[in-house]
């Protein structure tokens, strides 16, 4: 398959791990800065305080959820872990941004599979999410509207992803470029049946293959959109057969 970009150059080699050789050589624990700004709340009420909150036992204390897309109020809202998806869509972020019922939502930023409505009620907890089939990571919470193509926003996604890797392992780099290439095709109306298949054959060569998780991350666009909305994949291949069918008519011919 032709490359996309062109060559891509070697990766560089990866500095010292900040557990080992962090500041000053010495071995370092790197936190976020939500971690940090917890931390004089905790020291100054308790631990026990912080676990109180949340959804204990293992999502406890608050988190900062970064809301974007189809809603009225995008923005970073910090709330208890353990409300619902509904809650913090709807009473927080103000709902949807139009008449337009809510379509689809990324629960935990790029690498996390799409919900549909029906998940609205999974409690924003690890547990509960992970148990939904997909996961809270960074919290960025990405809500689309009805009338969003899902294919065309799993693209997008496999887009970011393909031009962010790394290029050390074959499968990310050269399955990533293939996923790329397949997806831009059926987009195009230029995809066939088969490409289907071929999707899910490359995101099984990816997912858990790679050294890092980077890989397992940028296939989980592609296989929930296939999961959820396979439908509007099926359409826009069907109206590229469709358009070749057409095309091959002899002139005049009507049916």
């Amino acid at each position: 398959m032709e490359s996309l970009e062109g060559k891509r150059g070697l990766p560089r080699i990866k500095p010292p791990f900040p557990a080992t050789h962090g500041l000053y050589n010495k071995p370092t624990v790197v936190n976020n800065i939500e971690t940090l700004a917890n931390l004089p709340y905790i020291v100054g009420r308790g631990p026990e305080w912080f676990a109180s909150i949340g959804s204990p036992p293992k999502s406890t204390g608050t988190r900062v959820f970064c809301v974007s897309g189809h809603v009225k109020q995008p923005g970073n809202y910090e709330v208890p872990m353990g409300v619902t998806f509904r809650e913090l869509i709807y009473e927080h972020a103000g709902g949807m941004r139009s008449d337009k019922p809510l379509k689809a939502f990324i629960p935990g930023g790029a690498s996390a599979p799409f919900l549909t409505p029906s998940h609205l009620d999974v409690k924003l907890d690890f547990e509960s999410v992970a148990a939904a089939g997909s996961m809270l990571g960074s919290g960025g919470v990405t809500v689309m509207e009805e009338g969003t193509d899902m294919v065309w926003a799993a693209l997008r996604l496999m887009e970011f992803f393909y031009h962010e890797s790394c290029g050390k392992c074959s499968p990310c780099r050269e399955g990533s470029s293939w996923l790329v290439q397949t997806m831009r095709r059926i987009v195009a109306k230029r995809g066939q049946m088969q490409d289907l298949e071929t999707l899910v054959d490359l995101c099984k060569n990816i997912e858990g293959r790679t050294v890092c998780a980077f890989g397992d991350a940028s296939v989980a666009p592609i296989m929930s959109t296939l999961k959820h909305w396979r439908p509007e994949y099926v359409t826009l291949i069907q109206e590229a057969e469709s358009a070749n069918l057409i095309k091959l008519e002899p002139a005049g011919v009507r049916h």
